[in-house]
């Protein structure tokens, strides 16, 4: 029998060639703890490592713009702001029978319910004020999400009329356009047609429609924005005529708005932001549809603003509804903003003016200050405004904003879902189109660029570990079941085990404050100088190493995994039971939330993990590091997809309970076993949906063997979806003439291991026999 498993380690209680494992407590949550701390640290390290994506070129405007461009586009992209807009775009009237277009009409202004269209099926909506007297400028004036345009235009009770600033800049002699946003109610966030209603905030119910397809409910917004610019950019003039200046004035998520549009649209000339403008380092604290992938990689708000730049931006230290930005946070980052084109002429680049009341008090949106600074920035001199006059009057009748934003909502659900049934095809032109081999080894090289786009682009790559591994181990014993399976392997009368292997606690180091933890099985008929193939067991959303191993069939484990990871070590595989850190509710969902804005997930984590335990693994007497399988079910199904897509030191997968239409899985507002009706949030991964769904994983383990293991009763998928998507992996193997190396296998169950062909391909393709069975008699 081998040392590791005799008696000499049983005595020291670890594996030799280990140091003892001392930690005590739940590691499980140290795990967790230990990478919400290590994703903190990235984050505050985060504005240090921004300077190398920036070359600023101060020598002329027309340099600047150029030496900024890349920059631009990359925010365009990670807001999700990507879609071409329909030309020639129009403001269009929205009247009916007791709601005319023309809303209200004062001695100095009309006012006029207004659309206008941004992509096929979507449109701006809003009010539109014009004053009666020649226009000195055009400004969008965008009001918080819970706001609506009538309260800017003082026709609706909400904002007191000093507030009231879309009102007061048409008072003032300035063309306002004021768009509706989304708001965060949650009146239409569900579909009655499959009667599930969810208490999702409109914003994020677009939100997660549009993440997993590379779109944002910022970049629809955005866009929106954008086509609005794009029609008082066009607006005819007299012959020879100056442009109106061109202003963006917003209030809380309308700031958010402003400001990105800004940063994004040079028709622009100054921007007015108010109660968002602020450090970002706690992005992962703000509302989930905020959420941007990777965006303190390259951008705080300092960032933005030098896009902004040589334009105008004035920052307003207003109060704002979901967080009220601190006075001396807002004015660092402008200081910040500064610093940063501070190589330029000040003059040109330094058009950065923060806003406040005296002795840094905060000013209320729409304050006589903050709207005398934007309209001299666009060339107009005021030194103060008009006092408001008389308050409009809504002629509407019975006239309800709710149909308005229903109407807005479902213009943007069926924009995404539709994005949605397109995804298919963008995947096979990202991706199947593109390449020709027809060899596994050709396939293998071919697919080298995608295998590190999914790695460092889509799910995120920190480093190799960068710490030693330090294996720490101790003994691990299963708690006695109530009623042990046939041929389990339990403790006798006398107590001796009579268990086919021995187990082990591991702990490797992988990062500063992360660990990698797992339990090895090994079996006891080791023999000297053998090199086993390991299958490494991984339990799926708040499970534990221990529940693949129970053999209790009482226990909440042994109902979903049935003890695989002990009956393949009874079966001579030695077994690794892998933790991975999807357990402790929303603590481990709140560090995915800290992860995202730097480009990063939990997976990028338990990439590094995995990496960690294939080299210790390997590096073991007993293993053969050519013949290392993985084995997961539900989100370590999910884990069989994306580690040995990412990581080829894996010889196979097989993905149990979570094989599926992933884009659909995640998005999908028409059936009710979608992740758009439940409480993950984190799942979604941005732009997956258009570039890696499972098919496209699973020919990234290719020409690797690949299996599916399907219970016809799984509510995570449905036969269909899955059978679909399979399809896709069985026709490139067949393709690449190794049809044999991958299988699907149904069985009439449910959300369970099934492990009867499973095992099979584990003994066929880990080159590893099959038990012997005996018959009776023999």
């Amino acid at each position: 029998m081998l040392l590791a498993c005799g008696g000499a380690a049983a005595a020291q209680e670890g594996l030799p060639g280990t140091s003892l494992l001392t930690l005590d407590g739940d590691l499980s949550a140290r795990m967790v703890t230990g990478i919400d701390t290590f994703f903190a640290r990235a984050t505050e390290q985060a504005p240090a490592g921004r300077k190398k994506h920036w070359q600023r070129n101060f020598s002329s405007t027309q340099a600047y713009e150029a030496s900024v461009a890349d920059n631009r586009e990359r925010l365009r992209r990670i807001i999700g702001a990507t879609d071409a807009r329909l030309p020639g775009v129009a403001l269009e009237f929205v009247s009916s029978p007791t709601s005319p277009a023309r809303v209200a009409e004062t001695d100095s202004l009309v006012i006029s319910a207004v659309r206008w269209p941004v992509f096929d099926g979507v449109y701006g909506e809003g009010l539109l004020l014009e004053p009666k007297a020649p226009a000195i400028a055009r400004i969008v004036a965008i009001p918080d999400a819970d706001q609506t345009p009538e309260m800017l235009a003082g026709l609706a009770p909400g904002l007191a009329p000093e507030q009231q600033f879309a009102r007061r800049l048409a008072e003032n002699g300035c063309v306002v356009l004021v768009p509706v946003l989304i708001n965060r109610q949650d009146t239409w966030s569900g579909n009655p047609a499959i009667k599930r209603e969810t208490n999702l905030p409109h914003r994020e119910w677009i939100y997660r429609q549009a993440y997993p397809l590379g779109r944002h409910i910022i970049g629809y917004e955005v866009q929106k924005v954008a086509a609005a610019l794009d029609y008082f950019n066009r607006e005819p003039r007299s012959p020879g005529a100056k442009r109106p200046g061109i202003g963006l004035a917003g209030y809380g998520e309308g700031g958010l708005i402003a400001f990105y549009a800004a940063a994004l649209c040079p028709q622009a000339d100054a921007v007015l932001v108010s109660g968002y403008f602020d450090s970002r380092q706690r992005l992962w604290e703000e509302p989930i549809y905020r959420n941007v992938w990777g965006l303190l990689r390259e951008f705080g708000d300092a960032e933005i603003a030098t896009l902004i730049s040589p334009r105008a931006l004035e920052p307003q230290a207003a109060p704002g509804k979901i967080t009220t930005p601190d006075y001396t946070s807002v004015e660092a980052e402008i200081e910040r903003a500064s610093a940063l084109v501070k190589a330029g002429n000040p003059k040109v680049f330094g058009r950065f003016k923060l806003i406040n009341g005296t002795e840094g008090t905060t000013v209320g949106p729409g304050s006589e200050r903050a709207l005398t600074a934007l309209l001299n920035e666009l060339g107009i001199p005021a030194d103060r405004l008009r006092p408001p006059g008389p308050a409009p009057a809504d002629s509407r009748r019975g006239f309800d904003p709710g149909a308005r934003q229903q109407r807005q909502v479902k213009e943007l659900q069926g924009y995404a879902q539709r994005q949605l049934r397109e995804s298919e095809g963008a995947r096979a032109e990202f991706f199947w189109n593109r390449i020709q081999a027809d060899t596994p080894a050709g396939w293998q090289t071919a697919c080298g660029p995608f295998r590190r786009l999914l790695r460092e682009d889509f799910t995120g790559w920190i480093t190799a570990p960068t710490l030693p591994a330090n294996p720490r181990t101790r003994r691990w014993d299963p708690p006695a079941p109530n009623t042990a399976p046939n041929n389990a392997g339990t403790p006798d009368a006398q107590g001796t085990d009579t268990r086919n292997w021995t187990a082990f606690e591991v702990v490797l180091d992988v990062y500063p404050d992360v660990f990698a933890w797992g339990i090895l099985l090994l079996p006891k008929d080791l023999k000297p100088g053998e090199r086993r193939p390991v299958v490494v067991c991984q339990h799926g959303l708040e499970g534990a190493p221990a529940d693949v191993i129970t053999e209790d069939p009482q226990s909440a484990g042994f109902r979903y995994y049935k003890s695989f990871a002990a009956r393949l070590a009874d079966r001579g595989f030695i077994t690794f039971a892998a933790h991975n850190p999807y357990r402790g509710g929303n603590t481990f969902r709140q560090a995915q939330r800290k992860a995202n804005p730097l480009g990063l997930s939990l997976f990028s984590v338990i990439q590094a993990q995995h990496s960690r335990i294939l080299e210790w693994l390997g590096s073991l007497p007993f293993v053969d590091s050519k013949r290392i399988g993985f084995y997961g079910l539900s989100y370590g199904g999910a884990a069989a997809m994306r580690v040995p897509a990412a990581l080829d030191g894996y010889a196979l997968s097989i993905c149990s309970a979570s094989f599926n239409d992933w884009t659909r899985k995640n998005a999908s507002v028409d059936v009710d076993i979608s992740f758009m009706f439940n409480g993950e949030y984190e799942m979604p991964d941005f732009d997956m949906g258009r570039t890696f769904g499972h098919a496209e994983m699973a020919a990234l383990i290719a020409p690797r063997p690949f299996m599916v293991e399907r219970g016809h009763r799984d509510p995570v998928g449905t036969d269909e979806w899955v059978a679909a998507e399979y399809a896709k992996v069985r026709r490139l193997y067949d393709r690449l003439g190794i049809g044999d190396r991958t299988a699907i296998e149904y069985f009439n169950g449910g959300h369970t291991i099934n492990g009867i062909g499973s095992f099979d391909f584990l003994h066929q393709h880990l080159n590893w026999p099959k038990p012997v069975e005996r018959r009776p008699g023999s």
